[in-house]
């Protein structure tokens, strides 16, 4: 029986950190398999003439820092043969990445199994998500309007601004309540009012970490990664500066996980990042989550394992 294959879209991977890339984790788990492994970069993607193509190579991958991977054969392939697709590409999400779901949404309808769904990508921004569960998130105003940053700001005191499209914590300002530079910050992140940006209630309870929650196929992984802030900083993402701490879930931050997990598969959301501050829910990331490998080095679990067993069963 041939090998079934598989298909990553992701950054460069010879720019990755295996210690801590999630993606990176995926692979070695299909490789582990029995996958053939096809790497693709969002810009190697094409349509000739209705069938969704890609430049791609046949890598294989070692779990060490340096030297982790080879390539094999470098071709241009129909994305209709293959099995599955795993699109794992960065934010931010611009008309590139658009376009990209659209060339897997044909590799879709000719039978291939995407993860996460292209639609689902499109409809779900990962910020904008959690407007969808308002039982579970902190107070939140999406807007265009600098008098609504300011009213905002005049009824909390103490908070969160920030771009609808960013990851990794870029662009995000805490405004206490001196009021100190909100018009400015309203500005640049709304364009002058031209643009949709996110305004929360800070929460103090960051001091405790950015929790990031794994969910996959509708199921809670019960150990989460407390992505605790530096010092003078308000954000915890490890991207700027942020130290993860492997935990448990709490019972409570269980609770609110199963609520919105069990809602993913409907949707076809197999792998999902839920980032939790508090009991409250400021992010559901769906475009590449992260934190597998952090979580997997503290404590006994294969959580890329749990995704292909999704993945395989679906094929």
């Amino acid at each position: 029986m041939p090998a079934l294959k598989l298909a990553m879209v992701m950054d460069p991977i010879e720019n990755i950190n295996t210690k801590k890339d999630t993606s990176f984790a995926m692979l070695l788990e299909a490789q582990k398999r029995g996958f053939e492994l096809y790497y693709i970069r969002q810009n190697d993607l094409k349509i000739d003439n209705g069938k969704p193509q890609a430049n791609a190579k046949i890598i294989q991958v070692n779990d060490r820092l340096e030297d982790y991977f080879s390539v094999i054969e470098e071709l241009e392939i129909e994305l209709s043969a293959m099995d599955v697709i795993l699109m794992r590409k960065d934010p931010p999400f611009d008309s590139e990445f658009l376009y990209a779901t659209h060339i897997l949404e044909l590799a879709e309808n000719a039978g291939v199994l995407v993860v996460n769904k292209p639609r689902a990508l499109r409809d779900f921004n990962e910020k904008l998500f959690t407007s969808l569960y308002p039982d579970f998130i902190p107070d939140t105003m999406v807007t265009t309007k600098k008098s609504d940053f300011r009213a905002f700001h005049e009824q909390h005191k103490d908070i969160i601004c920030k771009p609808l499209d960013g990851m990794g914590g870029t662009s995000i300002f805490r405004i206490k309540e001196d009021g100190n530079n909100l018009g400015v910050v309203s500005e640049v992140l709304t364009a002058n009012g031209t643009r949709h940006a996110m305004v929360q209630r800070y929460m103090p309870e960051i001091k405790d970490g950015d929790k990031r929650i794994l969910l996959v196929d509708g199921e809670v992984i019960p150990y989460c990664l407390a992505r605790l802030p530096a010092k003078n900083e308000t954000r915890g993402n490890l991207a700027a500066g942020g130290q993860g701490r492997a935990q448990q879930v709490s019972e409570e931050d269980m609770k609110v996980a199963t609520a919105i997990a069990k809602d993913m598969p409907g949707l076809g959301i197999l792998f999902v990042g839920l980032d939790m501050i508090g009991n409250k829910v400021t992010e559901i990331n769906i475009t590449s989550p992260t934190c597998v490998r952090e979580i997997e080095a503290a404590y006994s679990i294969n959580i890329c394992s749990k995704l292909f067993d999704a993945i395989e069963k679906r094929l």
